[in-house]
């Protein structure tokens, strides 16, 4: 059964104030919610946060294990290419409705949360009819469609892209450019030469390239890049190399002096304090991360990701000057090998992009999103 909005964790008391997180379905939705949450804690542990969320999302096995009681639901996605089967979207919402009204009466949230995707959309017509507050967390560049539908009944907006309160519209003050919450880089910063050569890498000759295609790695990034490695590297160049799990065992054999390859990152820090330059997708929480550590990036953004928003954010983040977007359907050997040599050839475009990142870095963004939160919960009309 996975529910445990029965379980009471140590922070739990009767008098606490509930706030209701809703989203999920990929990562890029779930945890900024965490983010967020954890950050609310911190500054008032009289602050108990729910979740709620899709059985079918990611959220099945993180949430788990985490300390948040959480609610997850049969909810499907819109079927926009398959309409016939809205059917289920539709059965698993009422389904969910009933659910999230025993909650609410329980819980008596005082403040819903949506952090985007399908999971959230019930939530928040749930809390809109019946008068329950709502703030949103828009991660990307064109926002989806659960974000825009309920413009009306949101308070307020925080911004991962600032660009995105085009696409919203409504009233300007709703929105607020907070950037993607993460966990910020720690305080001090790792040593960058001790960071290298914990990985192999001399301390300071060459530029250190960190690949990976999400947490479950990308194989049209993974076949490219197998290809460009075996052809001959760059002089001078390293690569910390994430391929996911799965794909693990077919370019696990690439590994060597120059090039790590690893399944996964954890704690993907030990990756980032290393790195110069990072090949990735375009995801909000990506970016995010690369940024607040200085990190510029060439990005490959995911082609069917939802209304191709990883294209936008790619788009958007070249349009500013901290990133390079390589569209996966251009993304060859040749074309990578070009990219990057003219990139490591050239340091003051790589000062630059890095100074781009740096602009759009937001490390303090689940913080300050908290601390508005915790303003709103003082009010009385929450």
């Amino acid at each position: 059964m996975a529910d445990r909005t029965a379980t009471r964790t140590p922070d739990e008391t009767a008098d606490s104030t509930t706030v209701l997180f809703a989203g999920g379905g990929t990562g890029g939705h779930l945890y900024p919610g965490l983010a967020i949450a954890r950050t609310l804690v911190r500054l008032d542990p009289g602050v108990q946060p729910v979740f709620v969320g899709a059985l079918r999302g990611i959220e099945r096995s993180v949430l788990p294990g985490t300390e948040f009681p959480h609610l997850l639901l049969d909810l499907h996605p819109l079927y926009r290419t398959k309409p016939w089967q809205n059917w289920r979207t539709i059965l698993g919402a009422v389904g969910a409705w009933r659910r999230l009204g025993a909650l609410a009466r329980e819980k008596q949230p005082k403040l819903v949360v949506g952090t985007g995707g399908y999971a959230a959309g019930v939530a928040l017509a749930y809390a809109a009819m019946h008068g329950i507050p709502i703030v949103q967390q828009a991660g990307d560049s064109y926002p989806g469609l659960t974000a825009r539908a309920f413009r009306r009944w949101t308070q307020e907006y925080y911004l991962a892209f600032p660009e995105a309160a085009r696409v919203i519209g409504g009233d300007s003050a709703q929105h607020v450019d907070t950037g993607a919450p993460i966990e910020p880089p720690p305080r001090p910063r790792p040593d960058r030469a001790a960071s290298r050569r914990a990985w192999g890498f001399p301390a300071q000759d060459g530029p250190v390239l960190l690949i990976y295609g999400g947490s479950q790695g990308s194989r049209a990034i993974n076949v490219v890049v197998a290809e460009w490695v075996k052809r001959g590297l760059p002089d001078d160049l390293y690569l910390i190399w994430m391929t996911g799990k799965a794909s693990y065992a077919e370019f696990a054999a690439l590994d060597g002096p120059r090039v790590k390859v690893r399944d996964y990152l954890s704690p993907i820090a030990d990756a980032y304090a290393a790195t110069d330059l990072a090949l990735v997708r375009a995801g909000a929480m990506t970016t995010a991360e690369l940024f607040a550590w200085g990190i510029p990036a060439v990005l490959v953004p995911l082609p069917t990701a939802a209304a191709d928003h990883q294209s936008v954010n790619a788009r958007t983040l070249e349009g500013a000057g901290a990133a390079i977007n390589l569209p996966q359907a251009e993304l060859t050997v040749d074309r990578l090998d070009a990219t990057l040599r003219s990139l490591i050839g050239d340091p003051p475009a790589m000062q630059r992009l890095a100074q781009g990142a740096r602009a759009r870095a937001r490390p303090d963004a689940a913080e300050t999103i908290a601390r508005r939160i915790l303003v709103l919960l003082s009010r009385d009309k929450v």
